[in-house]
């Protein structure tokens, strides 16, 4: 399963410029899609009544999103739509589909380069300027006090006495067994091949200076005290030919990719930045946004190719880009708009899905659908079963939204699991769908008092006192 942040929770206002009209003459309705509607009543409802979640505009409009994009989902099982049509499940698996595309460009991108031979990885051993080491860490945490880092001073020290007489695969036992970094304590202690300066300076000053089979003294870091071995050629001759084949493929890529933003003249727009940042808190409004953000021979990067990225993030990543500086974020738009461009490249090649591939995507997209219908307890042999037209059809399966919406949001009794984006934003393709500010703002006004007087209805807690029996107690004069 690949890392693809793809499920994040859509809390973002939609518009369209007929819809936003005809709001005008309906001020109760928060919004509506594929036909149904969502009134603010039902909006105010459903977060008003829900103790355990703020009243915010951020809340409701995200309530208002899972409720239609729901919607949208129902009426598609009622009408009968294929949902495990082919070019359904690409477009809903667009962050797999893409990635599977890259895979495959890359390997034919690899393949040209040619292998790196091993008297060539020998060589780069010898020559010395990427080196492959292994260490030892006693961690010390930063708040530790004195007594405490003498303590694990000194257990560095008993280490590097035994360490001292053992070499090669004793080394990386006591690594397995002693060492306190995660990261590579598992693998005896080996830390990946990589020039100079890819750690702190303290480890890269000792570890630089070490030859072939050589260890340093205990060195200490930020991180805690360190035993640094440097294994010789024989040891790691097929790791580091792994790690500097690994090394070679991330620079030959990066250049790849500056030299196909020289060849296109990509250019990152004066406004990118600005613009990025209205566009994270209105994820799926602007997904119809077609300002642009970056240009390039050929095509262009837009607000809403970076909102489809921003659907694949990790939702705490896409919190922290607004606060990100202006020159972060245009380079974040270029690192982008060069994905795009990849892509383009790949599809240009003609680079496809092996049926593999195909297995994996369909597979993914079959699974979701799948945990949709079985989220709301339908499918569309129970539609058919017990309704006899399209239209009771989408009806019943509007019901099953509503019960589910209820236990789900309301009363917190079933797990909460939105129709995943990019699968929503599939179904939405000819259908109306939008979000009415004016009434988002009715139903959050609506949900306070709801929810005021649902405070104030509700009984105080028995304290387990009783009231002391005969009249009350008068006060001497």
């Amino acid at each position: 399963m690949r890392r693809l942040g793809l499920m994040v929770t859509v809390l973002a206002l939609a518009g369209c410029g007929a819809l936003r009209d005809a709001f005008s003459a309906h001020p109760q309705v928060a919004g509506t899609a594929a036909g149904q509607t969502l009134s603010v009543e039902r909006l105010a409802g459903l977060v008003g009544h829900a103790q355990r979640i703020p009243i915010r505009p951020d809340v409701l409009t995200g309530v208002a999103n899972v409720y239609l994009d729901y919607a949208v989902f129902a009426a598609a099982l009622g009408r009968g739509r294929d949902l495990h049509d082919s070019a359904l499940a690409v477009a809903a698996e667009w962050p797999m589909v893409s990635q599977l595309k890259w895979e495959r460009y890359h390997a034919r991108l690899t393949a040209a380069r040619g292998p790196l031979t091993p008297a060539q990885a020998d060589s780069a051993f010898q020559e010395g300027t990427v080196r492959l080491f292994q260490h030892i860490l006693v961690r010390v945490p930063q708040s530790a006090v004195p007594m405490v880092e003498q303590q694990k001073q000194k257990q560095a020290e008993r280490l590097l006495l035994r360490a001292a007489t053992q070499r090669g695969a004793n080394f990386a036992r006591l690594a397995s067994q002693y060492s306190e970094d995660p990261g590579s304590k598992a693998g005896g202690g080996y830390l990946p091949a990589g020039p100079r300066g890819q750690y702190v300076p303290a480890f890269d000053s000792a570890a630089w200076t070490l030859p072939p089979g050589a260890m340093t003294a205990v060195v200490r870091t930020p991180f805690g005290f360190h035993i640094i071995r440097r294994p010789p050629l024989a040891e790691v001759r097929d790791s580091f030919r792994v790690d500097l084949e690994r090394s070679r493929a991330v620079r030959l890529d990066s250049l790849f990719l500056d030299s196909l933003a020289r060849e296109r003249q990509l250019t990152v727009s004066s406004g990118a930045a600005a613009r990025v940042r209205e566009a994270v808190p209105q994820i799926v409004s602007a997904r119809e946004d077609s300002r642009t953000l970056a240009s390039y021979r050929g095509g262009a990067f837009r607000v809403k190719d970076l909102a489809r990225w921003l659907l694949v993030l990790d939702p705490d990543d896409v919190r922290g880009i607004g606060a990100a500086s202006e020159a972060q974020l245009t380079q974040f738009v270029k690192l982008l708009a060069q994905r795009d461009m990849l892509l383009q490249q790949a599809d240009a090649a003609g680079v496809g899905l092996t049926p593999e591939d195909w297995q994996h995507v369909r597979a993914q997209h079959d699974s979701s659908v799948a945990r949709l219908e079985s989220t709301l307890g339908l499918t569309p042999e129970l539609l058919k079963d017990s309704a006899a037209t399209p239209a009771a059809r989408v009806q019943l399966a509007m019901a099953h939204v509503d019960r589910y919406v209820d236990r789900a949001v309301t009363q917190g009794a079933v797990p909460f699991y939105p129709v995943p984006p990019f699968l929503a934003g599939a179904l939405r393709q000819g259908e109306p769908w939008s979000l009415n500010q004016a009434g988002v703002a009715r139903a959050l006004e609506a949900a306070q008092a709801i929810r005021a007087r649902d405070t104030t209805g509700r009984t105080a807690p028995p304290t387990g006192l009783k009231p002391a029996p005969g009249p009350p107690p008068v006060a001497p004069r």
